[in-house]
């Protein structure tokens, strides 16, 4: 009757639901969660995709969800499962985010293209999307150490673009200006993934960092990485410089995480 006993308890404190509780956030964000659940080999489940996970010292979990740039606003359900059963169901409230429109004047080959030039966007874009799930040997937390270059933001993330009065897509990165040269630190360490000179984003590198995020860093005067490296925390990648369709010196910092846009600054 006591091992009876014993076993009920067990089966309690791993498959007794958690309190519910609501979290917030706007579309871009990158959201931190956690659960009052104990339990083995959690899974967090969010947007139909499970999300990272990282155990407490109490026993307790925290995971990470991505809020795409696009996804609608809304109430999303959270699910934080273990080897037994669901111990967990949260919310998720998706705000719409207010985004600045932004305009910039360019060369006309570089906002209207002929049919090589588009297949080049084409293939160079694919190329660099490929990165966004391309699975890195590494267990980072979920979050960067500080930006990769110091300077004013010129085109924050969300931005509505129009291209010489043309609407384009919105801006899924941040844009920061300064002095071309300018040395470009990795703020968390990782594989490269691809290393190019694009026709529209210029000298690009991206970095694979685990736990599918991944950070694009474009317009480059120059670049100090190879595919396939591993880089280390703070380490120089490149230069600022305005090489691809860029209307000054700057860098373009991108983050996709399990491949939604999602808002740098969020990983700060």
């Amino acid at each position: 009757m006591l091992k009876l006993i014993t076993v009920i308890s067990t089966l309690m404190l791993f498959c007794n639901p958690a309190a519910a509780t609501e979290w917030q956030a706007t579309q871009g964000d990158v959201v931190k969660v956690e659960t009052s659940a104990v339990g083995s080999r959690m899974t967090l489940q969010c947007f139909g995709r499970n999300w990272p996970v990282k155990q407490n010292s109490d026993g307790q979990w925290r995971g990470w969800i991505g809020v795409d740039l696009k996804k609608d606003p809304g109430v999303y359900n959270i699910t934080w499962s273990n080897a037994a059963a669901t111990v967990g169901s949260d919310q998720l409230h998706v705000k719409k985010g207010e985004f600045r429109i932004s305009h910039i004047q360019v060369e006309k080959k570089m906002a209207e293209f002929d049919a090589k030039t588009l297949a080049r966007i084409n293939r160079e874009a694919k190329a660099l999307k490929a990165t966004y799930v391309t699975p890195v040997d590494a267990n980072p937390e979920v979050h960067m150490t500080g930006r990769p270059v110091e300077g004013i933001e010129s085109t924050p993330f969300g931005a509505q673009r129009y291209v010489n009065n043309e609407p384009r897509s919105p801006h899924s990165g941040i844009d920061i200006a300064a002095p071309a040269g300018t040395p470009i630190i990795t703020p968390l360490a990782g594989t490269v993934l691809y290393v190019a000179d694009m026709y529209l984003n210029g000298k690009t590198v991206a970095i694979g960092h685990g736990n599918g995020l991944v950070s694009v860093y474009s317009h480059m005067q120059s670049t100090a990485a190879k595919p396939g490296q591993w880089v280390v925390t703070h380490q120089e990648i490149g230069k600022v410089g305005a090489t691809g369709r860029a209307t000054g010196p700057h860098l373009h910092w991108g983050v996709r995480f399990y491949n939604a846009r999602v808002n740098p600054e969020t990983l700060l």
